[in-house]
């Protein structure tokens, strides 16, 4: 499955990265590669996560206190929240998934 990163998510990555930067060089890094190893386990088994609210999945990111929340939109997986574990629950809850790509049929031309 492809995974697809929303907006909301890449800005959470982008805080947490340079934080862990912050409190040593190269952490946000490691930070990083290990959401990618697993967005890539995901791609792979998409329900290794427990499930959570109302379709929505939740997978823990190891060495670090941070979740991936996620929706499972075949062919998709859409991560809506990188979600620190120390802020309060469940904040991400309004969010709604980004809509996957809409492609309109056009008439042919004759």
């Amino acid at each position: 499955m492809e995974v697809h990163v929303g907006s909301a998510a890449k800005h959470e990555l982008r805080i947490a990265s340079r934080y862990y930067n912050r409190q040593r060089p190269g952490l946000g890094d490691e930070f990083l590669d290990e959401v990618q190893r697993i967005t890539g386990l995901l791609a792979v088994h998409p329900e290794l996560g427990r499930e959570l609210l109302s379709q929505r999945r939740t997978l823990t990111i190891r060495r670090f206190p941070y979740r991936l929340i996620y929706v499972l939109d075949e062919p998709f997986i859409r991560i809506i929240a990188v979600a620190n574990l120390s802020q309060r629950p469940f904040y991400w809850r309004h969010r709604v998934e980004e809509p996957r790509p809409r492609y309109i049929e056009l008439p042919a031309v004759a």
